[in-house]
């Protein structure tokens, strides 16, 4: 499947590491999942609501969660997380799909939603995919998700195919 890119390349995207303040007034440190530790990772993905999951990801049991991140923590993926003191809030990843295209996952803790963390984990992987050299990124949203199609939508993705259940979106950088 070919899929369509916008015209245009976006503007350049924060990199990391970075430190914002979130609407409940959080110190939120993004960083390079190289340097967070793997075992709050694993902890975040334990505590992730059910509900939340999409496509099967993130996996449910901590085995296939530590698997799961050993194949996306690898050179070839691009991954940022969000970090509130100790604990890992959000995980943004870019893994690698054809070529020259990246797909985007993101998963940001429920105690954590709602406060411009995804925005800012997003706005800071496609930052860093920009400093890899990387051009062509896409996702898969559910039609239903309004509040991720506009986050996706505000940082300059836009709708490449609406044909089923799933909305596929597409920035280039």
């Amino acid at each position: 499947m070919t899929r369509t890119y916008p015209d245009e390349s976006a503007e350049a995207f924060p990199q990391p590491p970075r430190t914002l303040t979130d609407r409940e007034d959080r110190s939120i440190d993004v960083i390079p999942a190289d340097d967070a530790d793997t075992q709050s990772l694993v902890e975040m993905y334990l505590d992730f609501d059910p509900a939340d999951r999409a496509q099967g990801i993130p996996p449910v049991k901590e085995e296939a969660i530590r698997e799961w991140l050993e194949t996306i923590l690898d050179g070839d993926c691009v991954n940022v997380v969000a970090k509130h003191d100790d604990t890992v809030a959000g995980h943004a990843t870019l893994v690698p799909d054809n070529e020259d295209e990246h797909e985007l996952a993101i998963f940001v803790l429920q105690s954590y939603q709602g406060a411009g963390i995804g925005t800012a984990l997003v706005e800071t992987l496609l930052g860093y995919g920009q400093a890899e050299g990387i051009d062509h990124v896409w996702l898969t949203v559910e039609r239903w998700n309004d509040p991720a199609i506009s986050l996706y939508e505000k940082v300059g993705f836009e709708i490449s195919s609406a044909e089923s259940f799933e909305i596929e979106m597409a920035i280039r950088l």
